[in-house]
Order: structure tokens, then sequence, then C-alpha cells
């Protein structure tokens, strides 16, 4: 089940786990050749008079060139009234095919994920991340195409939509702005009222640990609509990094 999907079925149940794939951060893409990580992600979704569904995240992540990020990480489901239990297994890859040369930075991004329940098959998300400077804001802005692959319904092509306005006040304290959506097939979007469209206030921000040692942070709150429904996403991410 596509992560797209998971949020709809979620709107038809009520206190029942559904299956989703992760991906509620926004992509970004740097050089960091060498450097090793380990990620942690939690983030939610809450419907008035619902229960909350919780989605603990857990990986380990590789600068395997200047151009080229990987991760391998597992995703769990639950709710605030029950455990979690492991969902997806996911590899994450992101190359970047600019450096500096252009006044935007462009990468591919890439996130295959593969359901616990392997005949549920996988789900493939692609597309370009977009990142500028202006002064000391960046802005991020990413479209994705997700797809089911070798299940038994493979579905259609979805589009689905992030961005990103950071200042960089100072590193241990930057703050900003976070927007996610999911339009329906990518050639033929949903009516407005079945599409999601959610922003929210982000804070981020990094601090050294030790010599090449660096724990990254960022949590932001989004409230908006959710396949038409009103509802609310917390997201949370750290990040340990080291040479």
């Amino acid at each position: 089940m596509t992560k797209s999907l998971a949020l709809a079925v979620f709107l038809l149940t009520t206190c029942a786990a559904v299956q989703a794939y992760p991906g509620y951060y926004v992509v970004t893409v740097y050089d960091n050749q060498g450097q090793k990580s380990i990620d942690f992600r939690y983030w939610t979704i809450k419907f008035p008079g619902r229960t909350e569904t919780v989605w603990p995240e857990l990986g380990v992540g590789y600068g395997v060139t200047s151009r080229w990020y990987t991760e391998l990480y597992a995703s769990y489901i639950g709710s605030s009234a029950s455990k979690v239990s492991l969902d997806t297994w996911n590899w994450q890859n992101d190359v970047l095919l600019t450096q500096g040369q252009y006044p935007f930075d462009l990468a591919i991004h890439t996130m295959l994920a593969r359901e616990h329940i392997s005949q549920e098959g996988y789900t493939l998300d692609i597309g370009p991340a977009l990142q500028t400077d202006v002064g000391r804001v960046q802005l991020n802005g990413n479209v994705f195409l997700e797809r089911v692959l070798r299940s038994e319904n493979n579905g259609t092509t979805q589009l689905q939509y992030q961005w990103q306005t950071k200042y960089r006040w100072k590193p241990a304290l930057e703050f900003g702005l976070q927007g996610f959506g999911e339009l329906g097939d990518w050639n033929h979007w949903a009516p407005r009222d079945k599409q999601s469209h959610r922003i929210g206030p982000a804070l981020f921000g990094s601090l050294s640990t030790g010599p090449a040692q660096t724990l990254k942070y960022q949590v932001s709150y989004l409230t908006g609509s959710i396949y038409g429904r009103h509802g609310n996403m917390l997201s949370l991410r750290l990040q340990y990094v080291f040479d």
C-alpha cells in the first residue's frame, strides 16, 4: 500500500493501525562524502476525536561520494494507545547532479520501500529535489512520483510535493516553514476537496558533540487538509553524524 493510499485508508478507519510508507521529511541533499549517520525519525497523524497514529523510524546512512548519499532504515507503525510493529524496510538514495555551478542545486531522490508483509510488494518514490539560497534563507522544493511495484494491486502513479524555507540564524537554532501535499494521479489530479495540503512551522539546528561529530535535529508541526479532512501532523528527526 502506498503512503498516499494509507492516509486515505486512515480516514475510513477508527483506531486501527494503517500501513504507510515514511517520507514526511523534506529531502535536502548535501555533499557529505565519508560521513556516517544514525538517523531517528518520528512522525504522527492526529484527527479530531481519533487516536493518534505514530510512525517511529530508525536507520543508518553514509555519504558514499560527494554526490551520492544512501540510507537504509526501518519504519514502524502503531498508535498512542497500542504497541508499534514493523511496517516497512526502506532504502533511500540521493544523487547530486549539480554542485554550485548554477544558482540552484539539483538532485534526484529515490526511495524503495518493501512491506514487512512481502506480498504487499514494493513502492518506489522518485523525483527532483531543488535547493537554492537567498541571503541567509535556504529554499527547497521537491516533486516526487510514487508507484507500487510487484503487488497484486499496482495502482496508479501518484504525485506529491514538498517545500521548505529555512532562515540560518545560528547553527544551534534555525527556523522556517514546511509544506507537504498529495495531489492524486500524476496526470489526472484529484478534485480539490480530495487533495492533501499541509503547512506549519519548523525548527532546525546542529550541535557539536566532539571532533567530527554532530547532532542534528529538526521538528515541525503541520496542519491542514488530509484528503479533504482537517488533521495535524508532528514530525521529529534526530541525526547523529560522524566521520
